[in-house]
């Protein structure tokens, strides 16, 4: 039986871009990355986090980091070129992006957002985000996801 894809998958398709999907087991107490790397068995550094934050000038903004590591928000707010910038409610996520918490991927949100993915992603030749769903990655090349979601790359870390 084949797998259902997900809306970031067939975007991955409709462009030609190689990329693979791993499975993973959810666990409802557990949401964070570093769980999530640890059942891969895949450096924390490689798998990436997508967190969605607001500008006062900009609006919606989407930064892409290693699941371990927390977002500098100075640095953030300086990429985006925006005086701060503030996460945003997790109540809103879904309204804003079209995903959940634990399944929000970079790929395909209901609208294209400014995107910066942290400066450590082209260390490797691939790296994994989420699916668009809670239970499954997509490992691609840094360049490729960055060249599809139009993204920069900057140093986002604390």
């Amino acid at each position: 039986m084949e797998k259902k894809k997900t809306n970031a998958m067939r975007l991955l398709d409709a462009a030609g871009i190689a990329y693979r999907t791993v499975e993973y087991e959810v666990d409802e107490n557990d949401l964070s990355g570093v769980h999530v790397a640890r059942q891969l068995g895949q450096p924390c550094e490689q798998i990436f986090k997508t967190l969605v934050l607001k500008g006062e000038k900009k609006g919606y903004l989407v930064c892409c980091i290693p699941v371990d590591q927390e977002l500098d928000l100075k640095k953030a707010a300086k990429a985006f070129g925006e005086k701060k910038v503030e996460m945003i409610h997790m109540k809103d996520l879904l309204a804003v992006t079209g995903y959940i918490r634990g399944g929000c991927s970079p790929i395909g949100m209901k609208k294209k957002f400014p995107t910066w993915i942290d400066e450590t992603a082209v260390l490797f030749e691939e790296i994994a985000v989420s699916g668009g769903v809670r239970g499954e990655q997509i490992f691609l090349n840094p360049e490729d996801l960055a060249e599809l979601i139009q993204a920069k790359f900057a140093d986002l870390v604390k």
